[in-house]
């Protein structure tokens, strides 16, 4: 990775947009929509990888398709302060744990759980508290989503009709890596 970030310009943002919409997209395609030939968009995605820009692409995937049809936020409260290191360390041993990240407030983190059924997210429940710095958690089920902002949540709704699937001006994109 380069020590000092290349500029970003308006043609960078149009490749990501781009990218972001259609990872599959041939860089023939991504030049015809943003004005520069392909070996041009090439060299641009090269350097936005090199740089961390782009820090990867993925497949998004149902995941009901996988059985995985529960979904949940739960708060987790620790005894004392466990660092973040800590809780990441501890997380990674869960498929089950989608996104977890450490929040404000009176929580001292929230998970993002996927689990086959309500049974199976209890039993995953059940081994993050048996976790030794775990003082509590509060758990939220997930019942439908109403805005797909994340190719999570889009996976998991039906496909839109085509006028549906136009962006809402302004409104949030995400990538995973």
């Amino acid at each position: 990775m380069s020590s000092r970030p290349a500029p970003f310009d308006e043609l960078d943002r149009k490749i990501v947009t781009a990218l972001m919409d259609n990872a599959r997209a041939s860089f023939a395609e991504i030049g015809a929509d943003v004005g520069l030939s392909s070996t041009a968009v090439k060299r641009r995605v090269d350097r936005l990888r090199e740089t961390g820009v782009i820090t990867g692409f993925t497949a998004t995937v149902r995941p009901s398709a996988l059985g995985w049809r529960t979904e949940a936020y739960v708060e987790v409260y620790c005894e004392g302060a466990a660092p973040p290191r800590r809780l990441a360390e501890v997380v990674r041993g869960y498929p089950e744990i989608t996104a977890a990240m450490t929040v404000t407030g009176g929580a001292d983190a929230l998970l993002h759980v996927r689990a086959r059924d309500v049974e199976h997210f209890e039993e995953v429940l059940e081994r993050i508290r048996a976790e030794p710095f775990i003082r509590k958690t509060i758990s939220v089920m997930v019942l439908s989503h109403l805005i797909q902002d994340s190719p999570e949540a889009a996976a998991s709704q039906p496909a839109p009709d085509d006028a549906a699937v136009l962006r809402r001006a302004g409104g949030p994109r995400s990538i995973r890596a």
